[in-house]
């Protein structure tokens, strides 16, 4: 597969965009407003929420590198544009966790770059291995972050409103993307190659929870 200059500088846009925040949302997330009824956060759960808010914006980094370089290697505009569409919905949740992440005054991992470096190179990988198999990875994948979402809001501090607000989106958004490539002929991922990306996943979600 022989990939156009323009191809090329665009994923590389995309990822400069992503590694140096300046993705912005193209929804607007109808957080509940803050007031006086709201439980004002204790230092220890304002650091339990920043902790977990980084991994979900380590995970928003990831996506970002996984659809974008699905989508450079996709053999049909039909696959390319459902990818395209993906990443850009990601990209409010990239937007909405960085947000989130000031606003508890939490930093985003220093490890960033890594993290987009290795999605990237495992996207590539998907990408290449055919439509239906590249669909099944986005299956796979969404169904593993919805489930770790799902910890996530057991987790998060219980007065922490506009967190939960935040997840809960992403949740039902990474459930309509996963839902979008079965529908599309997705074909299901081996065994060995879920649980490597559940390896994968918790050391990346371990490794990011403190750095």
């Amino acid at each position: 597969m022989t990939l156009s200059l323009d191809a090329w500088l665009a994923v590389t846009g995309a990822a400069l965009k992503t590694l140096s925040g300046a993705a912005h949302a193209g929804r607007d997330l109808p957080l509940p407003p803050s007031s006086s009824d709201d439980a004002p956060l204790s230092d220890a759960e304002r650091r339990e929420a920043g902790a977990l808010m980084r991994v979900n914006h380590v995970g928003e980094v990831c996506a970002q590198a996984l659809y974008h370089a699905q989508s450079l290697m996709a053999d049909t505009p039909t696959l390319r544009a459902q990818l395209v569409a993906a990443a850009q919905e990601e990209t409010d949740h990239l937007a909405w966790t960085q947000r989130r992440l000031e606003q508890l005054g939490a930093h985003r991992s220093w490890l960033n770059p890594a993290w987009y470096a290795g999605a990237f190179a495992i996207g590539l990988v998907a990408g290449r291995a055919g439509e239906r198999a590249s669909l099944g990875f986005v299956v796979e994948t969404e169904r593993q972050v919805e489930a770790h979402l799902a910890r996530h809001l057991e987790r998060l501090p219980e007065g922490d409103h506009a967190s939960r607000a935040i997840v809960a989106q992403m949740k039902a958004d990474e459930a309509r993307h996963g839902d979008a490539a079965e529908a599309a002929g997705a074909a299901p991922m081996p065994m060995p190659v879920q649980w490597l990306m559940r390896g994968a996943a918790k050391v990346m979600t371990s490794v990011a929870h403190r750095v």
